[in-house]
């Protein structure tokens, strides 16, 4: 593992092993979820508008399913694999809803090594308070190593 300017940790795909795994906490702020929207022009009320949301089965509102899946993103494409890995595919399934002020736990784990190919197959799940919320897999392709200075 080799640690390049940016100060980002840069696995080798030698340097992995099945069992590795990464995490991050992020707590959904109000904000989050306004910016989210703005930028994905998702603006279904269920994410925006308190009154429309407490009529819904949910009784709030609740954060985008694909705001929660991008801090899964956010961990390949910065601590596991991490920079350089090339995200080619994702599953999800959202298993329950995450609301404004929840502490998510984002959590990747290497499932699969394809050594010819250089890629990846990783577990992803995201959990609130000990629930998961969200569970899929990845594949990442890795570029060749870095020659050592």
């Amino acid at each position: 593992m080799a640690t390049n300017d940016s100060s980002y940790q840069v696995h080798a795909f030698e340097d992995l092993a099945v069992g590795q795994s990464e995490s991050l906490m992020r707590t959904v702020m109000e904000r989050d979820v306004s910016l989210f929207a703005d930028l994905s022009g998702d603006a279904n009320p269920i994410h925006l508008c308190d009154r429309y949301a407490a009529s819904t089965k949910f009784g709030q509102r609740i954060a985008h399913g694909m705001l929660t899946a991008s801090l899964v993103s956010a961990l390949l494409g910065t601590r596991l694999p991490g920079p350089g890995a090339v995200y080619l595919s994702q599953t999800l399934t959202f298993l329950a809803p995450v609301k404004i002020g929840d502490v998510v736990t984002a959590r990747v784990e290497i499932a699969e090594l394809v050594v010819e190919r250089r890629r990846a197959r990783l577990f992803c799940e995201c959990v609130v308070d000990g629930k998961a919320v969200l569970e899929g897999e990845a594949w990442v392709a890795l570029p060749p190593a870095q020659p050592k200075a």
